[in-house]
This record gives structure tokens, C-alpha cells and sequence, in this order.
């Protein structure tokens, strides 16, 4: 698969310094980062590594990119993945697809169901198109017993209504974090994960900062969502797992707290949402 159009121009940001302690990129899209080759994504993870992160998700958001997570996740020890049909996709999610992301998701390597969710940002599926299909993965879930990783775009309330309408998965992710501190303390009373990317780093991201200088530290893990949302000072380059730590200590900065310390919050968290032992394993 080819890197994704909208970063292909782009250059990587340069590597940053290493990591006291290992973390987990807790969600990308190694495909649309161009690592499509078995031989691409182990250079992708061994750059990864090479600054301490030493395992990632790669996440499918409709069916090619769900049947290429789950053969990648074979290609690597340390790589898992996600899969699910994107919200501004929801309008193909016929049975087929339905069929398709169920026995995808019944793979060992699958971590999660996701992402899925509600986007109100982009003019894509209509909103009740969306809130069917997010029912549909949030069932998927409680059936597997998988974590439900959540896509939140302009649609704080909605998904909290929809989740407690359907009735919440046992362990949910909000993948790339973008509530206020109001709405992640609302997550929080739920027991809900949020994951912090990119944003978190950004200079005017004030709301954001806030939410995840009160996030309770057993609730919290960090992501790329690579190629896109390249932390600060390098926004508008094309991300890739390497440039975590960007992230990590400005995180870790925002809540006046070691960066080792966030890095074993992190790395804890991660590994006991998804089941997986990269650390220790």
C-alpha cells in the first residue's frame, strides 16, 4: 500500500533522543505510513525501538486496511492490530462487511475493535448511518471480549449516549484524545481509557492540555496515529511510531511528572488493556 496521499511529500520529523523507558504505540496506520512490505514494517519497528518504542497497534478503518493489519501483525512479534469500519465510512458496512471484520476480529493478533465511533467534523456518513454502525462494533466487542477503540470527532455527547444506550464494552479506548477536562473527567467516572497523541504537544491546545493534566494516570496511554498528527515542533511532517517520544515528554511535561514515570504508566496500561506482553514477554 502507498504511503497516504495527504503525507507522501512530507519529510519525517528527525529522530528524537531515546526513551528512559520502554512505551507501546498504542495506536497507528503503519500501512498508510508506506511500511506495506514485511520487510518495510520491521524497519518501521526497528526505528521504533531504536528510541524505546518497542511495540505498536496498526489500526484497519475499512476492509483493505483491516485484512492488511491482521497479516501484518504476523510479520512482527511486537506489532498487534485493530480493525473496524471508520465512521465516515459507516455507509459500507453491509453484511459482507459485517462477515468480514467479525472473522477478521476473531484473529489472536487482533487486540481490538476499532476504530469505530462517531466523526461529525467531515460531510461523510449520515450521523444516524454512524450511530447504527458504531452499535454494531460496540456489540462486536461485548461478543469477543475485545477492547472497543473509539474514533470521537466532534461528537463528545453523542458517543457517550450511544455507549450508554448500548450498553458499554467491559474496557473502551478513546483513541487520540480531543475532550476538555470536563469531558475526561466524564471519562474517567466511566473507567474509560484515553490515548494522547500528537495533539497534546500542540502550543494551542489549551483544552487538551488541561484534560491530560487531570486524566487519572491508570487511564492514559499515548499514540501516534501515524502518518498523521506529528507532535510538536515538527507538526505538519509525516509521523511514524519513532516520533512517540515527542510526545511522551511533552505529556509527561504537562503533568510535571518524570518521564519515566509516565513511560511505566503508559507501558502498564497498554499492555493490560490489550492483553499483551511486549515488555516482559
Amino acid at each position: 500500500m502507498p504511503i497516504h496521499p495527504a503525507v507522501a511529500a512530507k519529510e519525517l520529523p528527525p529522530e528524537p533522543e531515546p526513551l528512559p523507558l520502554p512505551v507501546i504505540d498504542a495506536h497507528t496506520h503503519l500501512d498508510a505510513c508506506g511500511a506495506d512490505t514485511p520487510a518495510a514494517v520491521a524497519g518501521a519497528m526497528r526505528r521504533a525501538a531504536d528510541v524505546g518504542v518497542v511495540g505498536a497497534v496498526t489500526v484497519g478503518d475499512d476492509l483493505e486496511s483491516c485484512r492488511w493489519a491482521v497479516r501484518a501483525a504476523g510479520w512482527h512479534e511486537h506489532l498487534f492490530a485493530a480493525v473496524a469500519m471508520h465512521p465516515t465510512r459507516a455507509d459500507a458496512l453491509d453484511e459482507e462487511a459485517r462477515r468480514t471484520i467479525e472473522s477478521l476480529a476473531q484473529d489472536t493478533n487482533v487486540v481490538a475493535i476499532g476504530e469505530t465511533g462517531l466523526d461529525f467534523y467531515w460531510d461523510a456518513a449520515p450521523h444516524a448511518v454512524q450511530e447504527e454502525a458504531f452499535a454494531w462494533h460496540i456489540d462486536l466487542a461485548k461478543r469477543l471480549g475485545k477492547p472497543l477503540m473509539i474514533h470521537d470527532r466532534q461528537a463528545h455527547r453523542p458517543i457517550l449516549d450511544v455507549l450508554r444506550g448500548e450498553g458499554a464494552p467491559e474496557t473502551v479506548v478513546f483513541h487520540c484524545f480531543s475532550g476538555d477536562a470536563e469531558f475526561a473527567r466524564q471519562c474517567a467516572d466511566a473507567g474509560y481509557l484515553m490515548s494522547f497523541a500528537g495533539p497534546v504537544s500542540f502550543t494551542n491546545a489549551r483544552d487538551l492540555a488541561q484534560a491530560a493534566a487531570i486524566a487519572p494516570l491508570d487511564l492514559v496511554m499515548v499514540e501516534t496515529d501515524a502518518p498523521f498528527l506529528t507532535p510538536h515542533p515538527f507538526r505538519g511532517r509525516r509521523n511514524e511510531p519513532f516520533a512517540l517520544p515527542y510526545t511522551v515528554r511533552a505529556f509527561a511535561q504537562i503533568r510535571q511528572i518524570p518521564v519515566e514515570e509516565l513511560c511505566r504508566a503508559v507501558t502498564i496500561n497498554t499492555e493490560r488493556t490489550y492483553g499483551i506482553s511486549v515488555i516482559n514477554g
